[in-house]
């Protein structure tokens, strides 16, 4: 009887996490927030020395993990009713890459989601200027962007793992309000 009244109890604490889910991709989906995700398993930290953007065979990739990671996201996505989504991704191959295998339409880079690991002291100019295109672009469809663990602490406070998303309310505050953490599908 005791267990019973211990689960039951355990069961009604969720149910406001699971309203506030709901409501959090109702948000996503009417365009009063967005999707902000790192990018799925890559294996390693940072990007080898002499990396170059524009060329994958010198940066740190998806592993084929990070691959079915990033399916499983264009699943839930599409699952979720986030339809036609605009995707927005750094300039990073895994970052391009996750939102490619997600399948859910054409991906768009935009510079203000780059990585700025190799460069800390560009971190206050770097999350102005997402903070900036974030307000820019057009909320007419639901909006995803993929980036770095470093960009999404640098604008949240929150250091997600490879593939967590965070849903994020529009228009941004400061600090932003995160209406959902989704962990990786």
């Amino acid at each position: 009887m005791t267990r019973f009244i211990v689960l039951m109890l355990l069961a009604l604490l969720a149910l406001p996490a699971v309203a506030d889910q709901k409501s959090a991709w109702q948000a996503l989906r009417e365009g009063k927030a967005f999707l902000l995700l790192r990018h799925t398993t890559a294996p390693g930290t940072g990007d080898p020395e002499g990396f170059r953007l524009g060329d994958c065979s010198t940066q740190r990739n998806l592993s084929d993990k990070g691959r079915q990671e990033a399916k499983r996201w264009g699943r839930l996505l599409t699952g979720r009713k986030v339809e036609k989504p605009r995707l927005y991704t750094s300039n990073w191959c895994r970052a391009q890459d996750t939102a490619q295998e997600m399948g859910l339409g054409a991906v768009e880079t935009l510079s203000a989601l780059d990585s700025f690991f190799s460069d800390p002291e560009s971190q206050a100019a770097q999350t102005v200027e997402l903070r900036k295109a974030i307000d820019k672009v057009p909320k007419d469809r639901p909006v995803v962007m993929v980036s770095h663990q470093v960009n999404i602490k640098a604008l949240t406070g929150i250091s997600p793992k490879n593939g967590e998303g965070l849903i994020i309310e529009l228009p941004l505050a400061d600090p932003p309000k995160v209406l959902a953490h989704i962990a990786p599908p």
